[in-house]
């Protein structure tokens, strides 16, 4: 593994990543984003979002069992940055890695992305919004393609209007505004548009790339419906989309895999849906 790889830079901050190598690569690369309620805890010495304990890291060994190059980053969070900063992180870590995919041994054109809760909102977008760099950017890098080829996404906000939670914390310090009232709309203006802009439902598509979602039916943060709300847009406007649902699972219902073997097989149905929407028409 390699620690602390400086992805980009904002203001003199250094936004770092973890690269882990597998032991027999398959030649495709996954940006996997870790679940933090988008906050970070603002005092030195706190570890980063990257060294955490979301349960996105119970996917690791399976991914990297299965060959995939995977980058754990890190990003800009609540309460010191607000939306867009970790939207145009993660943006950013995919267009680093998509300009070193020759110095990493994995295809340029066919990332995937991972997340869990809050890193699976983020990891969602990268799947349906544009992504297009900026061609007159003076670093090359801005100038690739932010988008993926594929995402799986656990336990993940969809829609930030509606997105009331219990253990992790409502959009609002990712936003920076109150929210829409429950029947979704606001007397400001701005706060209602930016909120629409940040939820991944909005920006669904036919052209969206192939997204598996997988959430427990039991969360007591996310609500199951807001996979449910993806899941129903995604078929309504021809996207490819796949629906787990986990019966009875909480919100860090990965972590309790093993003790329920009546459970779909989360971990094997990520790594299938992977495998089948980046290596089947890849070109290196």
């Amino acid at each position: 593994m390699e620690k602390n790889v400086v992805y980009g830079m904002y203001s003199g901050l250094a936004l770092l990543m973890d690269v882990h190598h597998p032991d027999r690569p398959n030649g495709y690369g996954l940006v996997l984003i870790p679940g933090s309620g988008w906050q970070a805890t603002q005092v030195y010495g706190a570890g980063p979002i990257k060294d955490g304990g979301s349960s996105l890291f119970v996917y690791i060994p399976s991914l990297l069992n299965a060959g995939y190059t995977l980058f754990v980053v890190n990003h800009r969070a609540a309460p010191r940055f607000r939306y867009p900063a970790a939207v145009e992180d993660v943006q950013r870590a995919v267009r680093f890695v998509r300009s070193r995919a020759r110095e990493y041994g994995i295809s340029v054109d066919r990332l995937g992305a991972v997340g869990y809760s809050s890193g699976g909102h983020l990891a969602s977008l990268l799947g349906v919004l544009d992504g297009t760099g900026a061609a007159d950017d003076p670093d090359p890098v801005n100038r690739l393609s932010a988008r993926v080829a594929c995402v799986v996404a656990a336990a993940a906000p969809s829609d930030l209007a509606h997105c009331e939670g219990g253990d992790v914390p409502e959009p609002v310090a990712f936003i920076g505004m109150s929210p829409p009232n429950p029947q979704g709309t606001a007397q400001d203006p701005v706060a209602m548009a930016t909120y629409r802009a940040a939820s991944p439902v909005t920006h669904l598509s036919r052209s969206s790339a192939p997204l598996l979602l997988t959430h427990g039916d039991a969360d007591e943060a996310v609500p199951f419906r807001q996979s449910e709300l993806m899941f129903s847009t995604a078929q309504k406007v021809g996207a490819e989309v796949k629906l787990i649902r986990v019966p009875g699972g909480g919100h860090g219902f990965v972590r309790d895999i093993a003790k329920h073997p009546e459970w779909p097989d989360v971990l094997g149905e990520a790594v299938r849906w992977l495998d089948q929407h980046l290596k089947a028409t890849s070109s290196r």
